[in-house]
């Protein structure tokens, strides 16, 4: 019988800003995300590549304290679970980068590179989701009635997203081009994993 996987350790908001300086932040969020708005300090690994980084993200757990981020907390709980299948423990931030801006505490933004525009994955999803639902609206009202599903399927999409705390579309948004980082901003974030001592902040 499979136990399930223990929850992953989570520091608040005020615990993480009083252990800032020791901690290493790795922001799993897309580089577009990241770009908006980010932990100072915090390097971008995103979700889909956390595999690939768990050797390095080991390294620097080794060293101190892994705090991993994203918008909300869901895909920083997922990424702590990945890496604990690797090995690797590390905690989450409880209400991610949001909880962190709502409690006053400042945001790194960076110049966002050109023809990368800075949405969030929850603001791209409910336009690519609301544009369907308007697209299925249309073709169902002037072309055919069966057509309709589409924004049916969308509608129960988001209903199945909410129930299960996770997003297929959001899913599929994170492989578009804007959204996947360059290989040269991957490979400097895997190396500073590798080589920064505990406090250095990145910018």
């Amino acid at each position: 019988m499979n136990t399930p996987a223990p929850a992953p350790a989570a520091l608040d908001v005020d615990q993480a800003r009083a252990r800032l300086p020791e901690l290493t932040v790795v922001d799993v969020r897309t580089p577009a995300e990241y770009a908006s708005g980010h932990l100072p300090g915090a390097l971008n690994v995103p979700l889909d590549r956390i595999g690939r980084a768990a050797a390095d993200v080991r390294r620097a757990a080794e060293r101190g304290g892994v705090l991993v981020v994203c918008a909300s907390g869901v895909r920083s709980a997922k990424a702590c679970a990945l890496l604990a299948g690797h090995g690797v423990s590390a905690a989450t931030l409880v209400g991610g980068t949001a909880a962190w801006a709502s409690a006053g505490h400042g945001l790194h933004r960076p110049e966002a590179p050109a023809g990368r525009p800075g949405l969030s994955m929850e603001r791209q999803v409910r336009l690519t989701a609301g544009a369907l639902v308007l697209l299925g609206l249309a073709l169902g009202l002037v072309l055919h009635p069966l057509l309709l599903l589409l924004a049916a399927g969308v509608a129960g999409g988001l209903v199945l997203s909410a129930l299960t705390g996770t997003c297929g579309m959001a899913a599929l948004l994170a492989r578009l081009p804007h959204n996947r980082p360059r290989t040269a901003d991957l490979d400097a974030a895997l190396a500073a994993l590798r080589g920064r001592a505990p406090g250095q902040r990145h910018r």
